[in-house]
């Protein structure tokens, strides 16, 4: 029997990339083209979409203060990722783009109309990886002293997404007509008001924006929690996860697929992928030993620890780095992240904790190895887990030319010659793409 193919992703940030090292560029991104040249390296490698994440603040909760995040340019700066989506969007032909936008920042409808604007521009390849933001420092800058509690947020996100749902339909599919001859571009009786009035929004509508390529944008969206995961089954095209081991990964992807199953969808529309971070060489022993170099500079515990205070809006410059967390920790910032870093019961010191979540808690499998051994190891765990396929991102979320060049040219060659993955792209748009297997 054939093997099935994977699905891949990128998850990247609009930010500097490894600018401390040899094979960096310095630090200034800022013009798109480095990232531009990135996504049309992996579409030459035929990856389903690259996806950008954001945050909508300038972090200091490490050590209370702003200076390591500046300092060490983590987390910021952090540029808008909509027009960089855009301009990768129209350099490339076949790849999707995710930018991440927050349900707290953009009204209902700035977000359904920005998002139908990019589709069109993209020919139908635009995704939107959907937030609510988890920190109080994002919503201080719109108008708020803290942020609802989580259980709030959720229900207005169900509400945020029923009014976007139902300003993409707004206009019915044929309601452009065209006629040149009669002179009616639109048909009137085909758009229709949506008159929302709920307990969060109210929005009249009709959208302003004909209806895109794919008419809605692809959903993606990380639910750990079980009231994000019954989000995450509602709503997700596709739905990003960090695993601890082949066994974590099946129960996570065969819980999504069963609370599809339980509100009547079909759970082969979602497509769940899972966080990896390879380190690849020429040898195992060169892979292993670059992986430990990496983790072991005092700048990789320094940015894992200040990235996963921001997130979290736990100070760990507080804790011991040689000493087992004093208590487990409780956030209403990104609790699921916390939980799996904190590991709480496993007597590992704070610096263990680092170094076993592989920077930023970004790696489901352990993949060490040349590019044959890893893709063999990433095909066998998805041939347990039964699908669907792999985000890849780098520790602490930078990237280095040498780093996407290895995975693009390396690793994807190794996948692609075991059947692991697609060599050509079959579909134009990004849910045809999604759903091809």
């Amino acid at each position: 029997m054939a093997p099935k193919p994977m699905h891949l992703a990128w998850f990247m940030n609009f930010t500097p990339d490894e600018w401390r090292e040899p094979f960096g560029q310095g630090g200034y991104p800022w013009d798109g083209r480095f990232y531009v040249e990135m996504a049309q390296t992996l579409e030459r490698a035929c990856f389903d979409y690259i996806m950008i994440e954001d945050k909508l603040m300038v972090p200091q909760t490490y050590g209370g203060s702003r200076d390591v995040a500046l300092k060490n340019a983590m987390m910021v700066p952090k540029h808008d990722p909509a027009p960089l989506a855009v301009a990768m969007g129209m350099a490339t032909s076949r790849l999707g783009v995710v930018a991440t936008m927050s349900t707290m920042a953009y009204p209902p409808f700035l977000l359904a109309r920005l998002c139908s604007t990019i589709d069109s521009l993209t020919r139908g390849r635009f995704g939107w990886n959907i937030v609510t933001s988890a920190e109080d420092l994002s919503a201080q800058n719109f108008s708020m002293d803290k942020l609802p509690l989580r259980e709030t947020r959720y229900e207005m996100a169900e509400e945020y997404m029923e009014v976007v749902n139902k300003l993409f339909a707004s206009w019915e599919p044929d309601a452009v007509v065209l006629d040149r001859q009669k002179g009616i571009y639109a048909d009137p009786s085909k758009v229709h008001t949506i008159d929302h009035k709920g307990k969060h929004y109210q929005v009249r509508g009709p959208l302003n924006t004909v209806p895109s390529p794919q008419y809605r944008p692809i959903y993606v969206q990380a639910g750990a929690s079980p009231r994000g995961r019954d989000f995450a089954a509602r709503f997700a095209d596709s739905i990003i996860s960090v695993a601890s081991g082949v066994k974590e990964m099946k129960a996570f992807r065969d819980d999504i697929r069963a609370r599809a199953a339980a509100i009547d969808r079909d759970p082969d529309e979602i497509k769940v992928l899972f966080c990896i971070t390879p380190t690849l060489g020429e040898t195992e022993s060169e892979a292993r030993e670059k992986y430990g170099r990496q983790i072991s500079s005092d700048h990789f515990i320094v940015d894992t620890l200040a990235s996963i205070s921001a997130i979290t809006e736990i100070d760990f410059a507080r804790f011991d780095l040689d000493k087992p967390l004093p208590e487990k920790l409780v956030t209403n910032g990104e609790s699921g992240t916390l939980d799996k870093f904190q590991q709480w019961g496993s007597g590992k010191t704070l610096r263990e904790l680092v170094v076993d979540g592989g920077g930023g808690l970004v790696s489901s499998l352990e993949l060490i190895g040349t590019p044959d051994q890893v893709a063999e190891r990433m095909g066998e765990a998805m041939a347990e887990v039964g699908g669907d396929g792999f985000l890849i991102t780098t520790p602490v979320l930078r990237v280095s030319r040498r780093y996407l060049v290895e995975i693009a040219d390396g690793l994807v060659p190794a996948l692609q010659k075991r059947g692991l993955a697609r060599t050509a792209y079959r579909h134009e748009l990004l849910r045809d793409t999604l759903r091809e297997f």
